[in-house]
């Protein structure tokens, strides 16, 4: 008999935990359809489930706590807002997804709520046309990083967007077998994945703000998806990425500022669909220990009018292979070391990366541990001097730039008749246009 006793108290505990608070489940099915239900100040009840287009506002100043069971809120129909509300203390289940809010519907709008201590922030499952925006969302705080939740997940879902939510210490941000999606002005701190893609096709990721994560943007089949003007830096650990692909084909890649991490871009069987390009416009790659990685030999990139800033080692091909067989035209290289005889602003010779003896470490693993150290700079230096072997050709690009070109900016020479004075295209402002760079990136 005591042990009933005890086994019936440990099921009930939830619901006493949350008995003190009012229930915002019957408030919600008292509320009309189309009407809107403004919550005064305190906490309520949660695990409510709605089933008609209505409104929530929590004013800033009203709590929805689950009790440590379920989601918060679930939505099972079109048309439902969820503004200015405190939603927390979600379950712990993954297989049941419990999070701060479930979309089952269309057309709803989940926008300026504080959603916290839940395994998931938002997820959308078979939903169109909804609009997840300005929430802040952090997952549960004593798990580790694989065992968070994802701020917001879309799955199978299309015609959404996800706007400027501030998410920090959630696992990723997750796009799957989901299209037409627009993801915009997000900011993501202190997580695994900031956005990670699977098999999602048409989706625009532009003026995101990726900081200290161990990977910005990973595309893992998921063709024809615009990423621009995202600024990501300091995915520093040891498998950090700036931006990731994977047997992905028909990208626009374009003005976006990828700083600070292991590896700016890291390319692997991109593109993959026959007879089709990915495009790198207009990215400036700076101060990562590798600007790009190919994971192999591969070829149907076209880089163009990118600025390769100080990065510890421009560019790395795995397995002995060369990055030629794609196209290289008109980015600025900050090692270049030619002239500009006729001032049109574009080097007189091409820019040409040769491997020396950085293979040793490229092609194995655990020579990167010494990787800048004093013996390998020397070996580099005398096979550069007098080479041991022939050195391989990684990259030749035939009009390297020679001023760092703001986004957008077009040299002089494909326009003549616009072409700017010589003082104004001295190359040797360089030194000043470095400086004033890195001033703006500290702050």
């Amino acid at each position: 008999m005591p042990v009933r006793l005890w086994s019936l108290l440990l099921f009930l505990l939830p619901a006493v935990c949350t008995a003190g608070y009012p229930s915002l489940q019957e408030l919600v099915d008292k509320t009309p359809e189309g009407e809107t239900l403004v919550l005064e100040p305190g906490t309520y009840a949660g695990r409510v489930l709605i089933t008609k287009p209505i409104t929530i506002d929590g004013q800033n100043e009203a709590t929805v706590d689950a009790g440590g069971k379920g989601s918060v809120i679930v939505i099972k129909t079109d048309g439902v807002t969820i503004k200015n509300l405190h939603l927390t203390n979600s379950g712990e289940s993954t297989n049941d997804i419990d999070a701060g809010v479930q979309v089952r519907g269309n057309f709803n709008v989940i926008k300026d709520n504080v959603i916290d201590n839940v395994l998931f922030g938002v997820d959308l499952q078979q939903s169109r046309n909804n609009i997840v925006k300005r929430n802040h969302i952090s997952s549960k705080e004593e798990f580790s990083l694989g065992q968070k939740g994802d701020s917001v997940r879309l799955w199978y879902s299309f015609d959404n967007k996800v706007l400027d939510n501030v998410t920090h210490d959630v696992r990723d941000m997750v796009v799957w077998y989901s299209a037409n999606n627009v993801i915009s002005g997000n900011h993501t701190t202190d997580s695994r994945y900031s956005l990670h893609f699977m098999y999602s096709r048409y989706n625009l990721v532009e003026n995101n703000d990726y900081v200290n994560n161990a990977v910005g943007i990973f595309l893992m089949y998921s063709d024809s998806v615009v990423v621009r003007n995202n600024h990501i830096a300091h995915a520093a650990g040891p498998t950090g990425i700036g931006i990731g692909f994977k047997e992905t084909s028909d990208l626009t890649i374009e003005g976006n500022k990828i700083l600070y991490c292991a590896s700016g871009l890291y390319i692997d069987v991109s593109p993959f669909q026959p007879d089709t390009t990915n495009h790198f416009n207009d990215n400036l790659i700076a101060y990562n220990g590798i600007g790009i990685r190919f994971l192999n030999d591969w070829h149907s990139n076209i880089f163009k009018d990118n600025r390769f800033v100080d990065n510890l080692t421009q560019i790395v091909v795995s397995g002995g292979g060369t990055a030629n067989r794609n196209e290289w035209t008109g980015n600025y290289w900050s090692d270049y070391e030619g002239f500009d005889r006729d001032q049109d602003g574009i080097g007189d010779t091409p820019y040409e990366l040769y491997a020396y003896a950085d293979r040793l470490w490229q092609n194995e693993p655990y020579a990167q541990f010494f990787k800048g150290s004093p013996l390998l700079e020397v070996l580099d230096f005398l096979e550069r001097l007098a080479p041991f072997s022939e050195p391989r050709l990684l990259v030749r690009d035939e009009k390297p730039y020679l001023k760092m070109l703001a986004l957008n900016e077009r040299p002089a020479a494909e326009n003549p008749r616009e072409t700017e004075p010589a003082a104004a295209q001295d190359p040797a402002d360089l030194s000043n246009a470095l400086n004033a760079l890195r001033k703006s990136l500290e702050n």
